[in-house]
């Protein structure tokens, strides 16, 4: 039944950031529903772990999203290899803490060029592919923002929010990633090419002070963070033939944070 609904058998995936936090479960979830995953990231050593782990309908492909030649060397793989992409998932992403101030103006200009770059770079060397796709697929573009697009983060959550907290230019360019994703779905739906936007909530990684984890889990309405497994339904939803009339929508997994 789940594979009625959701499978994505003979599908092409690329996955950026695949090895991160949150793009290991993405990548998972596509490769369960029967896609060929494309692994995308910067240690080699990592992809190829991670493509062990999950399995045989796995590709590795080393890329920095911040290179043009980089991904212009991804595209052409591509369109050797796979010939189609039905499924690409922006999700790259560099993390670290950070406020006004401490923030430097280089910081905002290379946040812009990951989320913004990096989409118009995959988008060039994707784009073709995911057309073809759409003549007998519903290929699907799915960006990945974070609910500090949409709310501030509160400095009080945090210990030294100039170290610890989430800096300004990491919300402000997820807000405009919102704002592409609408605008790219707006130009690619005629070609038949779906684009929406995830936005995951606090999902924390390990390691996590138990005393800020206490205090994240009480600004949710649910009274808990994220499993990293629980975006990987909303993006399998995205990307599969079952939302095919869905796109230029942000869907917001985040346990209520922004709610209130």
């Amino acid at each position: 039944m789940l594979d009625d609904l959701f499978g994505l058998r003979g599908r092409v995936a690329v996955v950026t950031g695949a090895t991160g936090r949150l793009g290991r479960v993405m990548a998972a979830a596509l490769a369960g529903a029967g896609a060929t995953v494309w692994l995308i990231g910067r240690d080699e050593d990592r992809l190829r772990a991670l493509a062990d782990d999950l399995g045989p309908n796995c590709r590795p492909a080393r890329c920095d999203v911040t290179s043009g030649a980089d991904v212009a060397e991804l595209g052409a793989l591509l369109r050797a290899e796979a010939g189609r992409v039905d499924v690409l998932v922006h999700n790259a992403h560099v993390g670290r803490g950070g406020s006004l101030r401490t923030s430097a103006p280089q910081d905002y200009l290379d946040a812009a060029d990951l989320a913004f770059g990096a989409f118009q770079r995959l988008l060039g060397a994707t784009r073709e592919l995911l057309v073809a796709a759409a003549a007998d697929s519903s290929p699907a573009v799915i960006t990945v923002a974070s609910m500090y697009g949409l709310v501030s983060p509160r400095p009080q959550l945090y210990d030294d929010p100039d170290t610890g907290g989430n800096p300004p230019y990491y919300g402000a360019v997820k807000a405009g990633l919102v704002q592409l994703t609408r605008y790219a779905a707006v130009e690619l739906g005629p070609a038949g090419v779906r684009v929406n936007c995830v936005t995951p909530g606090p999902f924390p990684g390990d390691g996590v002070d138990p005393a800020l984890l206490e205090r994240l889990s009480g600004q949710s309405p649910l009274g808990r963070v994220g499993d990293p497994a629980e975006i990987a339904t909303s993006v399998l939803y995205l990307a599969s033939p079952r939302s095919s009339y869905v796109t230029g929508a942000n869907l917001v997994v985040d346990g209520g944070w922004t709610a209130w």
